[in-house]
C-alpha cells in the first residue's frame, strides 16, 4: 500500500466529525429552585459535551392562562447559564408548550 494513501486514510479517520445530538430537558412552570438548578446543571453538561439542549416547558390545565410565568423562567435559565453558548431558537409558545433550543458556541 502507498504510504501517502495510508497517511490520508489515517488523517481522515482522526478528523471524523461527531454527530450533534439534541438533548431534551422538560420542566414545569411551578418547578422549585433546587430542581431548576439541577436542570440547568444538566443543560450545561450537554453543552459542554458538544450537544444541543432543547428546553421544553409544558402546561397542564389552567396553567396555560399565565404563559408569562414560563417566559420569566426561561429568562432566569439564560441568566444562570454560564459559558459559551448561543440561543438557536428563542423561547416560543406553541400550543401548550414553550420550547427553546440552545447550542454550544462554535468557537
Amino acid at each position: 500500500m502507498d504510504y501517502g494513501k495510508y497517511k490520508y486514510q489515517m488523517s481522515k479517520k482522526h478528523t471524523a466529525r461527531k454527530t450533534v445530538d439534541v438533548k431534551e430537558v422538560k420542566i414545569r412552570p411551578q418547578i422549585t429552585d433546587h430542581d431548576l438548578q439541577l436542570k440547568i446543571k444538566n443543560i450545561r453538561r450537554f453543552l459542554d459535551d458538544g450537544d444541543k439542549a432543547k428546553v421544553t416547558m409544558f402546561f397542564r390545565g389552567r396553567e396555560i392562562v399565565r404563559p408569562e410565568i414560563g417566559m420569566k423562567l426561561f429568562d432566569k435559565i439564560l441568566e444562570v447559564l454560564t459559558g459559551k453558548f448561543q440561543v438557536e431558537q428563542p423561547p416560543k409558545l406553541e400550543g401548550k408548550n414553550i420550547t427553546m433550543v440552545i447550542a454550544p458556541s462554535s468557537k
